[in-house]
């Protein structure tokens, strides 16, 4: 897959892809580390937008202080 920045829609699917690929059980040594490593950098890339996400989350449920309130979502761009 190319160094472009998938989505995480993007990712889960291509991870999909990859697992079917490697459960069929012929592929060849070379080709399946190829498709472990890309898989591995995939999962991190969703855990790294799964967490940033999780933080946009927490820091529209909670003031500073911690306390849970209302606030208006701003976009940090």
């Amino acid at each position: 897959m190319s160094e472009e920045k998938l989505s995480f829609e993007q990712s889960l699917a291509r991870l999909d892809a990859i697992t079917r690929q490697m459960e069929q059980g012929n592929v060849p040594l070379e080709q399946a580390l190829a498709l472990f490593q890309e898989g591995t950098a995939l999962v991190r890339s969703c855990n790294e937008q799964l967490d940033r996400a999780q933080l946009e989350v927490v820091k529209l449920m909670k003031t500073p202080d911690g306390t849970p309130a209302e606030t208006e979502y701003v976009r940090d761009e």
